[in-house]
């Protein structure tokens, strides 16, 4: 039987694991909350979903105790945060078969340092559409089931072991509805455009996802931002995907794709109440992905002599509000929108 771990046993990385030992599968969670081990090992794990609520026993472990662990695992997913993804990677490859698959379940373009800790024929690259909330140790609230969950799949490089995609398929497959991609970077990319018109801005404002939406002057930013993530995409030598229930019609117009991709995400993706892990960071009084996402976007901009002042205004106001100066608030709106007409 295949041995997997799932590093990082938050939200997301908690009902994929929850997924996975329903079906029978050898799961081991590593996570670095204290109180969500702690919880678990003595209650269980439970996830609640509108489909159904789950209740499992996982083998759990903290994160200091990794180095405690005998034998080797032969498919790691990864859901930590990306700014963590380098550290992490290399926790855990003493631990990655040598013959194993690493793969960064989560958002930010990671797959490069993790290929770097464990070598790219060690490597998958992955992209997760997944919505799920953990405010209690031990309980997640997934808002998007299996039925509603997506993962592409793909290798990095020619070096990457195609020969374990299926098998990655297969175990994904458990949790969600998987698609391999040849250029799986670009996949990452579009991912990556979508997060920045929606993650850190609909935080800015302190709203939920769809409340923040039907704020009038919102969407522009919204938009804006994606627009400009996706021009330093194709500077990047990232092509337009159709990913997201995009149809290839719907690439053809570059100046319509963002617009199109926000509407089917939203249809999709999106319920009542939910919001971003950026405000449900910023609410724990933790530091968000911000510079993995729309700091990325304006970092490799600047690389390709491309303005992204959008983007620049959200990452300005998002380290303002970790340092404390400010507090999400709606009235943030008008100074993003500020930097429409630059």
């Amino acid at each position: 039987m295949t041995r997997i771990a799932v590093v990082g046993a938050g939200a997301n990385g908690s009902s994929i694991g929850a997924d996975l030992i329903r079906a029978g599968e050898d799961v081991t969670l590593i996570e670095q909350w204290p109180a969500h081990v702690e919880k678990m090992r003595v209650d269980g794990l439970q996830i609640i979903s509108p489909e159904c609520e789950v209740h499992v026993q996982p083998d759990v472990r903290h994160f200091c105790q990794v180095a405690e662990l005998r034998g080797r695992f032969d498919v790691v997913l990864m859901l930590v945060k990306a700014y963590d993804a380098p550290w992490v990677s290399r926790l855990i490859e003493p631990y990655l078969a040598e013959d194993g698959v690493l793969v960064g379940v989560q958002n930010g373009m990671t797959a490069s340092v993790i290929a770097e800790a464990v070598g790219a024929e060690r490597t998958l690259g992955c992209v997760i559409e997944c919505s799920a909330t953990m405010t209690d140790p031990g309980v997640v609230h997934r808002h998007t089931p299996a039925s509603r969950s997506w993962f592409a799949v793909g290798t990095v490089d020619e070096r990457g072991p195609a020969h374990r995609i299926p098998e990655l398929a297969r175990i994904l497959g458990l949790s969600g509805t998987v698609e391999v991609f040849d250029d799986i970077l670009a996949a990452k990319w579009m991912k990556l455009v979508s997060n920045s018109t929606l993650l850190v801005t609909s935080a800015i404002l302190g709203l939920p996802m769809l409340d923040a939406l039907r704020t009038p002057g919102y969407r522009d930013v919204m938009i804006s931002a994606g627009n400009e993530a996706l021009r330093v995409g194709v500077a990047d030598g990232h092509p337009v995907l159709p990913i997201f229930g995009l149809a290839a019609d719907d690439i053809r117009d570059p100046d319509r794709v963002v617009d199109i991709m926000t509407d089917k995400l939203f249809a999709s993706f999106v319920v009542p109440g939910a919001t971003t892990t950026v405000l449900q960071d910023w609410r724990k009084g933790r530091r968000s992905e911000v510079d993995d996402l729309n700091g990325h976007v304006v970092a490799r901009g600047a690389a390709h002599g491309i303005r992204t002042p959008v983007n620049a205004q959200v990452v300005a106001l998002a380290h303002r509000i970790e340092a404390g100066e400010l507090s999400p608030d709606l009235s943030h709106l008008a100074t993003m929108r500020e930097a429409l007409d630059q």
